[in-house]
């Protein structure tokens, strides 16, 4: 990944994650937490791809799973959120912008509902049954609605800020001076051109030497 989709990655997901753990979790909702953290995982993964998508789904999950109050399995929640990160980066719409809201609504649906399964699947196969006492039917469900009336608030924005990094003018014109700064040294250096014109030097020497010895041979027969 780019030093601007990393520096904003990191920054957009440990603002999620204190945000999430200061404030959405002690609301204390029936059911599910909102997932701010899924939903900034979603907005990047949209813009930046399915590798990108997994790649900062991955380290936002650890970073869930090494916060506190974390209390299961460190890598258990890094493994749901780069799958569900690179599944959403499938779905990247064409140059990272959305064409009608139906989409993306279905992509968060659909990624609550995963997100919830796959971390219950997860935690079952490592002992964790703390969401069959909870319920898994009633966690799927408020798990979709709190994320689906965050979304409208998030992902765009997210979105957005992540295009804007992408098309950086400053940027640009970094790169583009680069280039200019490349080709002027290149040319000023003269590589080319002064091989060319030392070669060409060369052969105009080696046809005067053979002309001047021509005319001396010439001379020498005449006497």
């Amino acid at each position: 990944m780019r030093f601007n989709r990393m520096l904003l990655s990191a920054t957009l997901v440990v603002v999620a994650m204190v945000i999430q753990v200061s404030v959405l979790a002690r609301l204390h909702l029936p059911g599910a937490v909102p997932d701010l953290l899924l939903l900034t995982v979603l907005g990047l993964a949209l813009v930046y791809g399915h590798v990108g998508g997994a790649l900062v789904g991955f380290g936002a999950g650890l970073l869930a799973d090494l916060a506190p109050p974390a209390d299961h399995a460190a890598g258990r929640y890094a493994l749901v959120l780069c799958l569900i990160g690179y599944l959403a980066g499938l779905v990247k719409p064409e140059n990272g912008r959305l064409k009608s809201a139906t989409g993306p609504m279905v992509v968060v649906v659909a990624a609550a509902v995963g997100t919830t399964l796959l971390y219950a699947g997860v935690g079952a196969l490592v002992g964790d049954t703390a969401a069959r006492h909870v319920g898994l039917g009633s966690l799927l469900f408020t798990a979709a609605l709190y994320d689906l009336l965050l979304a409208p608030f998030v992902v765009p924005g997210i979105m957005f800020l992540a295009r804007r990094a992408e098309n950086d003018p400053l940027a640009e014109a970094n790169s583009s001076a680069k280039k200019a700064d490349i080709a002027s040294g290149w040319l000023s250096s003269g590589t080319g051109l002064r091989i060319g014109s030392q070669r060409g030097g060369l052969k105009m020497k080696a046809v005067r030497s053979k002309a001047a010895r021509a005319g001396r041979i010439k001379g020498v027969k005449r006497l």
